[in-house]
């Protein structure tokens, strides 16, 4: 079975995006011939010397130049190093680029893709391993996808350069050199959940990096575990999450990030919606240290979600 790397798949999409798609253009901070903070967009500042634009240090001014791009017809990847650093362009991303379409009464749309590296695990500290994806859920007029896997990346960024909004995708950082299959790439569809492994007594929703820790829990579980990826977190798959939920009739929500965010909606929408006994393992609400042990503290691991499994089952 054909294998890649996480930011082997993002490489590989962008090149495809950008000898298909004259209009299409990277841009970010240092892009070019450092090929991105993690590496992936090297070596295509050599292929597409006029399609790759290397920025200055501001995240407000880079995202408003794309959202100006955009509307003049242009298909502008604009990569943020770190997702932190959204923040930064908070007004141009919300007030702008998600509104401009409804102020215009539909004559003008934006179809921009931002990338943003997210997540704690690989020893970045407070202020590069934040997981801030719930925010964006809470902005009509946005599309948020947090891809868990290489084949589902390269899936969201064709999808996503196909789409006339904006998209923001979420890549989790600690995944970028992780190798995975990468064979069945059949188009994603934006809004559509995908079941990652098929089960009968349990359903787990888990949501970016949570996926692998989810599929790696179930191997070992006592019960016959259903693991569900929303893959885009606006606009949810709702009808597909309870679907699954309604035949196990049980579900654990798992998430990196913090409970009051994206888990605990996916908790309100079992609650509300299905008679399942429902629980969730989300990431501690504290700054994410620097120090490996401290980090590895933060987020949900296998021995918690056994043991949530075994109260979901028998509590």
């Amino acid at each position: 079975m054909p294998k890649k790397t996480y930011l082997d798949a993002v490489n590989l999409a962008l090149t495809e995006i950008l000898a298909d798609n004259p209009q299409s253009f990277i841009l970010g901070e240092d892009v070019g011939d450092y090929g991105g903070a993690f590496g992936a967009t090297k070596g295509l500042l050599s292929r597409f010397p006029s399609q790759v634009l290397e920025t200055p240090i501001s995240e407000a001014a880079i995202t408003g130049l794309a959202i100006g791009a955009a509307l003049e017809g242009m298909l502008p990847i604009l990569e943020i190093q770190f997702s932190d650093f959204l923040t930064v362009a908070m007004d141009q991303i919300v007030n702008q680029a998600a509104k401009i379409c409804y102020l215009s009464n539909g004559q003008a749309s934006v179809p921009l893709v931002i990338r943003a590296a997210i997540g704690s695990g690989t020893g970045a500290s407070v202020q590069h391993s934040q997981s801030y994806e719930s925010w964006f859920t809470q902005v009509p007029g946005l599309i948020v996808i947090e891809p868990s896997n290489a084949e589902d990346v390269y899936r969201a960024l064709k999808a996503a350069v196909d789409n006339p909004n904006p998209v923001i995708i979420f890549e989790p950082k600690s995944l970028y050199k992780q190798q995975f299959s990468f064979d069945s790439l059949l188009p994603l569809t934006i809004g559509k959940s995908e079941i990652k492994r098929v089960g009968e007594d349990l359903t787990i929703i888990a949501i970016g990096r949570m996926v692998e820790l989810a599929l790696k829990a179930a191997e070992s579980a006592p019960c016959d575990i259903e693991v569900v990826d929303p893959i885009t977190l606006l606009p949810l798959d709702e009808a597909g999450i309870l679907q699954s939920v309604n035949k196990t009739q049980r579900a654990l929500v798992l998430t990196e990030s913090v409970a009051n965010g994206i888990a605990s909606e996916l908790v309100t929408l079992v609650a509300l919606n299905t008679q399942a006994n429902v629980k969730m393992l989300a990431g501690a609400f504290t700054p994410v240290p620097a120090a490996e042990n401290l980090e590895r503290q933060l987020t949900p691991e296998i021995a918690q979600i056994h043991a949530t499994i075994e109260e979901l089952m028998h509590g």
